[in-house]
């Protein structure tokens, strides 16, 4: 019997675990912190043994195959050791591609990709299709590989996409390329670029790719690289070939001679990222054959993602918005871009070397005061300091709130999207949302 050792005892662990014990692995769990008693009930449910608050390394060089959560390094030591030993280390969506023949729509970028995966998804299950969503957002692929379904819609992040070498979706969607985790690669935004790129590595002729045409770091990587796939681009700005294209207020698809037009006005989201997540999502659609009418009810109906730009409350006539989702600066551009009134906006947090530059004119046109919630918000007073009158900093969400409201006056917005990462005050960017709707009802 065949040994795996799982790293990481999280949603992706967990499901790996799942997944061998059925293949008949002998399967080993370990985790260098503590396991949620949540995923430790199910471990013990399935008699699968497991350890917690550190690594047994004599135990886990006995591995055949290692599948490591995402969220851990390669650089550690005890990854360095199993290269070693010449033991594969995997990426959990590598270890389920192996055990499905299912129709694969794999979606990465560095925004807009839980958005668009719940799009596809949306239209997908609208139609009719067996379809599952999976990877980095709701339950791992792995668990939904065991449920045996005809399509998998996957959220992947670079990290998911570093542990890959067979793993073949049909159809790749790339959002966009904006400098991200470059903590984690070597500070070179080339190897970021490189690892979102990794979804296509092993497509041929007969897959698509999905991308952004107005996204000069994807058509430069796309220009100078050999890359098997069908390229369908999408664009704002341009009318394409065999593509996804804006004409007045409509949108154009037009694929292999197949067109279909929609307009975009009565899209259940606004702003220009969301047209473009509703481009990819709906060649998605058309690729797969779907009806142009229930491509359209679908977007029409669409509710999008909870804390992306999430609407919460209107109260004296000022609209609460959370965006906690916004972990760097770019989703942040999109969120500021899709302000139409004056905006009191709540910022901050763990600042992953940010350049502000690109968020400028936005606030010097839309933003009437600025509520900095983080420890350290020195960056955020250098950068915008001088351009707004009120610039106030707090550590407690219900006090940011407090002051938003006392500062806003009716037929303004107040924003939280923080362009920054949530872990000095909160647990994730979810609990930021959260204690974010939460003070606001308690207005």
């Amino acid at each position: 019997m065949k040994r795996l050792v799982i790293l990481g005892g999280g949603e992706s662990g967990v499901g790996a675990a799942l997944l061998g014990k059925e293949k008949e692995y002998k399967v080993f769990l370990s985790d260098a912190g503590k396991i949620t008693q949540k995923y430790k009930d199910v471990l013990t449910h399935n008699e699968i043994e497991w350890e917690e608050e550190g690594h047994t390394e004599s135990e886990i060089l006995k591995a055949d195959l290692v599948v490591k959560s995402p969220g851990i390094p390669d650089h550690i030591p005890l990854v360095q050791n199993l290269s070693e030993a010449a033991i594969a280390v995997v990426s959990e969506i590598e270890f389920a591609g192996l055990y499905t023949t299912a129709n694969i729509i794999g979606i990465t970028g560095s925004n807009g990709k839980t958005t668009t995966t719940l799009m596809v998804h949306h239209i997908l299950k609208q139609a009719g299709l067996d379809v599952a969503m999976g990877g980095n957002i709701g339950e791992s692929f792995a668990k939904q590989v065991l449920n045996a379904n005809a399509n998998y819609v996957l959220e992947l992040s670079s990290f998911q996409l570093d542990g890959i070498e067979k793993f073949r979706p049909h159809i790749a969607i790339i959002t966009n390329i904006t400098p991200d985790h470059l903590d984690r690669y070597d500070h070179k935004f080339e190897n970021y670029i490189a690892s979102k790129f990794r979804i296509v590595m092993n497509q041929t002729s007969e897959d698509y790719l999905i991308y952004d045409a107005d996204d000069e770091v994807i058509v430069s990587y796309i220009e100078t690289h050999p890359i098997q796939s069908t390229l369908v681009p999408f664009s704002l700005t341009k009318t394409v070939a065999n593509g996804a294209y804006l004409e007045q207020n409509n949108l154009v698809i037009d694929i292999n001679k197949r067109n279909i037009i929609m307009s975009t006005t009565n899209l259940a989201l606004e702003g220009k990222h969301n047209i473009k997540n509703a481009m990819a999502a709906s060649t998605v659609a058309h690729l797969l054959k779907i009806r142009k009418a229930t491509i359209r009810e679908s977007l029409e109906g669409f509710q999008g993602a909870e804390h992306r730009l999430e609407q919460v409350l209107t109260i004296n006539k000022v609209n609460y918005i959370n965006d906690s989702k916004a972990t760097n600066v770019n989703a942040t551009y999109f969120a500021l871009e899709s302000m139409n009134t004056a905006t009191v906006w709540i910022v901050g947090g763990v600042d992953k070397g940010n350049d502000y530059t690109s968020l400028f004119p936005f606030v010097n046109e839309k933003v009437k005061a600025i509520i900095c919630l983080g420890k350290d918000n020195e960056a955020l007073f250098d950068a915008f300091g001088s351009m707004v009158d009120t610039i106030i900093e707090t550590q407690y969400m219900s006090e940011a709130v407090k002051i938003a409201y006392n500062i806003a006056t009716a037929g303004e917005s107040v924003l939280l999207s923080p362009a920054c990462a949530s872990f000095d005050l909160f647990e994730n960017y979810e609990d930021r949302g959260q204690q974010f709707k939460a003070a606001v009802r308690q207005l």
